[in-house]
């Protein structure tokens, strides 16, 4: 309980003692007796009553998160700014002042009706640019601002809530969902309406003093018959994506079967490129070899002849007969390179 509260109920207390001593006061002077101490009494009781009365009622009181407009009943004024929360004292019967909250508060508009302030369904309605009607279910935080209450107080007083803050968001609402597809509300389009909402709301707010915390749209109603043609179109689009994604699978690997025919292709030709470098290698080695030592041919020939062979008959078109002698010397001398005795042996 409040000091202001207490010296109320002190103030009761003397009244009744007042009371108690106007009855003395008749009781003593019906027994003929003086009344005087009675009347006393009761003029004390009366007298402190309303002097407690007056002080109580002169003590303003406010609690956190409150705020008091107070009014002149003379002239109408009133004190700028309100009164912050504490004690603090008022003139009685030349001040009045009413009470606002400025903590957080909470106005929803739903369809079902345990939710919404309002009983029954009290959905937002409104049509989208294509005609499609929607219900919107929102919820609106939003607090008064200390320094604005007058404002607040001279425009609405206490029914900010029913008409203003509600009659504000449901037209607001209605406007920014005509500005928007059905389709594209239904998909991802629905957060940039609840922002543009939201922002247009809390303008209009401003102006009169409140302050929007958040509007939540916490669900959107469509009409059956659309909601079931988003829904088939929907699986209709996930359809194809899948199909879309099975096609790139199948080129993903035939083209990767494709790369390693290619790649295996381009080793082969790697290892004839290098095989065909080798022989020719070979074969420069060898011709080297004979356009330095033009005997041998001879040499190898005869090389590969028999022991007990001192002469060889070549074929009818050779220009001559040789001598196994006569390459003795030679034999003795030269030593055949790699490369051309491989080739020699590989001619029998």
């Amino acid at each position: 309980m409040n000091f202001g509260g207490l010296l109320g109920i002190v103030a009761v207390l003397a009244f009744g003692i007042g009371i108690l001593g106007v009855a003395f006061a008749f009781t003593l002077a019906s027994q003929g007796r003086s009344s005087r101490s009675g009347v006393v009494l009761a003029l004390f009781g009366f007298a402190a009553g309303i002097v407690l009365f007056i002080v109580s009622s002169g003590i303003l009181i406010v609690q956190p998160a409150r705020a008091a407009v107070i009014v002149n009943v003379l002239t109408g004024e009133l004190e700028d700014p309100a009164r912050a929360p504490g004690t603090s004292i008022i003139i009685p019967g030349l001040q009045e002042y009413i009470i606002y909250p400025t903590d957080q508060r909470e106005y929803t508009m739903s369809g079902i009706s345990s939710e919404g302030r309002l009983q029954g369904n009290d959905a937002v309605e409104a049509l989208t640019k294509d005609g499609q009607e929607v219900k919107l279910d929102i919820t609106v935080l939003y607090r008064i601002v200390r320094d604005d209450i007058n404002t607040i107080h001279l425009n609405w007083q206490n029914r900010y809530e029913s008409d203003f803050i509600r009659p504000t968001v449901r037209a607001v609402t209605r406007d920014i969902v005509s500005l928007f597809e059905a389709e594209a509300i239904y998909g991802q389009s629905r957060e940039q309406l609840g922002i543009d909402i939201s922002t247009a709301v809390g303008e209009r707010m401003k102006t009169e003093g409140l302050t929007l915390t958040s509007l939540l749209v916490r669900q959107i109603e469509f009409n059956q018959s659309f909601a079931l043609s988003i829904e088939e179109k929907q699986i209709e689009e996930q359809k194809r994506l899948r199909a879309e994604t099975e096609a790139v699978r199948v080129q993903t690997e035939a083209r990767g079967r494709a790369d390693a025919v290619e790649e295996e292709a381009r080793g082969r030709a790697n290892a004839r490129l290098i095989e065909a470098q080798a022989e020719a290698e070979a074969l420069r080695v060898i011709s080297d070899q004979i356009a330095a030592n033009p005997n041998l041919i001879q040499y190898l020939y005869v090389a590969n002849l028999s022991d007990n062979v001192s002469f060889a008959l070549l074929p009818s078109d050779a220009p001559f007969i040789f001598s196994v002698d006569d390459f003795t010397q030679l034999g003795d001398d030269f030593e055949a390179p790699e490369a051309t005795v491989r080739l020699t042996e590989a001619g029998g």
